[in-house]
């Protein structure tokens, strides 16, 4: 008995160090970025268009779900069994089809969340530049060397925002948002933040300022609130030194009128929050379409013949500043065959 409880004493305290030692790695490796970060700009030839005041102008917002989560896909915080796509060939053939469907848009500038550069999850693919036109800017929101959970766990991930584009872009940075959580879940979860991309109009001092943005999800709420209140007084702090302002991608935030289209139907599971015109800036205009859903509970992989039981969301859109006429908006449905979530269109013009 005493050689029984001497070799589960070692045991214990065994895994007591292993863990220690996992949360001092962690803790010292933690992604830690400022407030605000100047980001390098990709650029390939052909890429020095500038945008004009006047003319119409076409972009496209959409979470690709780091390529992994497609329609034959799960995830576990969603109520699912999944942690991650299960092999490489999985996650090649969801990019593939982002890029066929991305090439074929024919937007002139594109917003991308849950981009990963080199990630355990999705093997290591640089998923950026395969997505890339001439100019491209990314900012992560989510790195940590080795994530461990649940189990098997998610392991190594880089990922975040992509913004890419024909246009010139002057100058893009990363501004960092309000995290929720607190040492030590924090070294293991995301870092929101805006990507920040300064377009220049040709003939013109101002600028169109593109801002791409993915806010919390699996928070207690708080966090959304307190991100999308910095990404209003973002917004109306740039409006207000003359320039144009777009922001787009994925809330994580259920759009005004939406639920009469999309209701509740697993309160047991994910629930996002709740958008209102108390978070739009002054004189700014939403933009979204309620004629498709955006977005997919993944608590089970997607069967277009249980459409009926399937949980529904529009939690992705736009913000437009006063400046900028809104000429149209649609909710592209591609059946969430390569992503949970569906791309969202948006033409414009600057007045």
């Amino acid at each position: 008995m005493k050689k029984f409880l001497k070799v589960l004493m070692w045991l214990v305290l065994t895994l007591a160090a292993l863990l220690c030692a996992l949360v001092l790695f962690l803790t010292v490796t933690e992604f830690r970025p400022a407030p605000v970060e100047a980001l390098d700009i990709t650029a390939a030839e052909g890429g020095s268009l500038k945008i004009r005041a006047g003319e119409d102008l076409s972009l496209l917002s959409w979470n690709i779900g780091y390529a992994g989560l497609g329609a034959d896909s799960d995830f576990f915080m969603d109520g699912g069994q999944n942690v991650k796509p299960a092999d490489k060939a999985k996650v090649q053939s969801y990019l593939e089809g982002i890029d066929k469907y991305l090439a074929s848009s024919g937007v002139e500038i594109v917003m991308l969340q849950e981009v990963d550069v080199n990630s355990a999850r999705t093997y290591g693919i640089d998923q950026a530049r395969r997505l890339a036109m001439a100019n491209s800017a990314h900012a992560l929101n989510y790195s940590c060397a080795f994530v461990p959970f649940p189990w098997p766990p998610i392991g190594r991930v880089n990922s975040g925002l992509l913004t890419t584009t024909d246009y010139e872009i002057a100058r893009a940075e990363r501004v960092s948002l309000p995290c929720p959580f607190s040492w030590p879940v924090s070294t293991a979860n995301l870092k929101r933040c805006l990507l920040v991309s300064y377009l220049p109009i040709e003939d013109s001092d101002k600028q169109l300022v593109l801002i791409n943005l993915h806010l919390e999800a699996y928070d207690d709420g708080e966090g959304k609130i307190a991100q999308t209140k910095q990404l209003r007084d973002f917004i109306e702090s740039e409006y207000e030194k003359g320039n144009y302002v777009i922001a787009g991608g994925d809330f994580n935030q259920i759009f005004p009128g939406s639920l009469e289209y999309y209701p509740n139907i697993h309160p047991e599971l994910w629930i996002p929050g709740r958008l209102d015109d108390s978070f739009l800036p002054q004189n700014c205009v939403w933009a979204y379409d309620c004629s498709a859903p955006t977005c997919r509970l993944l608590n089970r992989p997607y069967d277009p013949a249980e459409d009926e039981t399937t949980q529904f969301y529009v939690i992705d859109g736009f913000i437009i500043s006063p400046n900028v006429r809104l000429d149209g908006v649609e909710t592209v449905n591609l059946g969430f065959e390569n992503s949970d979530h569906n791309p969202v269109k948006l033409s414009v013009s600057l007045d």
